[in-house]
């Protein structure tokens, strides 16, 4: 656990900030929380990932105020409190972060466990499905495989794989089938990048899922499925754990989308005009490529048969599995066209 002089000062928010700017607090502070206060400088409250999440899902957008997703009955602690009384009170209410709160209702430091600081090894498996054809993508993808396209200089592949490795995954299986040979010559066992590689050969297209049905996991732990053309600074082992508190059988990130009606909306009852809205701006959840999956969840695909990823959603619901939503707000890009790979070659 550690306490040092001012580390803590970034993470500080104003009470009438947007969730956009809170996003960006949490992107950049690093530490997991964003601490509010209010026109005197007084702590308030709390901001974690999972509060904006909550609140996206509730339908605020990233330019709302933070007033409505701010946990104001946070837990903190007084200055004289001890290291050891605080870590016993973070493992009791299952927390990583305790600001800490003086007499006169200023924040004066942050305890953190050190678990949240350095990534923790994960053993879980993360499936990459690499095996599309990329029609859209061409000329592209005539003779290169659409997830070894590069993006700023190194493969989408590889972006995905060091994200991963990042947070402490190390064992990967990659699903390949149109020119796959390029991407074992490139990958090979993942050695030179650290992590271990194995691979699926898909004998005909198989879907975002159908591949899914030919792997032989050795583990009962639930794993990481993204598709192979999704660039994106998601948390993976967050989106697990997520997947976990919740006792899921499959995890869907889902990325919210805005679309803004360029023409006046008339509301009419009959032929009465109800009413006037300016160029709505509609909002939807839309599949971000990237799933949580328990084991179980490969029970209800057909061997080698294909299948995409919605269709195995639809197939869980319809036998009462639990199947959830992982609201996302990290950067996103799902380099389906050659405006998309343009788009991130600009951005990454």
């Amino acid at each position: 656990m550690k306490n040092s002089e001012l580390f803590w000062q970034k993470s500080i928010l104003k009470f009438d900030s947007s969730i956009e700017q809170a996003i960006s607090n949490l992107n950049n502070s690093g530490l997991k929380i964003v601490l509010v206060v209010d026109g005197k400088n007084e702590f308030i409250g709390t901001i974690s990932d999972g509060d904006i999440r909550r609140g996206l899902l509730a339908n605020l957008n990233i330019n709302d105020t933070i007033k409505n997703i701010i946990h104001y009955e946070a837990l903190v602690v007084p200055p004289e409190f001890t290291k050891e009384s605080v870590l016993k009170l973070m493992e009791l209410n299952q927390i990583f972060q305790v600001p800490i709160i003086n007499s006169q209702k200023n924040i004066v430091g942050l305890f953190l466990r050190h678990s949240i600081l350095v990534e923790n090894e994960r053993n879980n498996i993360m499936v990459i499905m690499a095996g599309g054809i990329g029609k859209r993508l061409l000329p592209h993808t005539e003779n290169c495989p659409k997830p070894m396209l590069e993006v700023s200089g190194k493969p989408i592949l590889e972006h995905i794989i060091e994200r991963a490795k990042s947070e402490g995954f190390k064992n990967f299986i990659l699903s390949i089938n149109y020119l796959g040979e390029m991407i074992v010559n490139y990958f090979g066992t993942g050695e030179k990048m650290g992590v271990n590689i194995d691979y699926v050969r898909e004998k005909k297209p198989l879907g975002t899922a159908g591949s899914l049905s030919l792997l032989n996991l050795k583990t009962e732990d639930p794993f990481i499925v993204s598709n192979g053309d999704v660039i994106t600074d998601i948390r993976y082992g967050e989106l697990l754990d997520f997947h976990n508190k919740n006792n899921s059988t499959a995890t869907m990130a889902v990325n919210q989308y805005e679309w803004q009606n360029p023409y006046g909306v008339v509301g009419l009852d009959g032929i009465d005009i109800t009413g006037f809205d300016e160029k709505p701006i509609h909002r939807t959840h839309i599949n971000a490529g990237v799933y949580a999956l328990s084991k179980n969840a490969l029970s209800f695909l057909e061997k080698d048969s294909h299948c995409d990823m919605p269709k195995l959603f639809e197939q869980l619901m319809a036998s009462s599995q639990k199947i959830i939503a992982y609201p996302m707000h990290e950067p996103w890009f799902d380099v389906g066209r050659s405006a998309d790979l343009n788009k991130a070659n600009k951005k990454k």
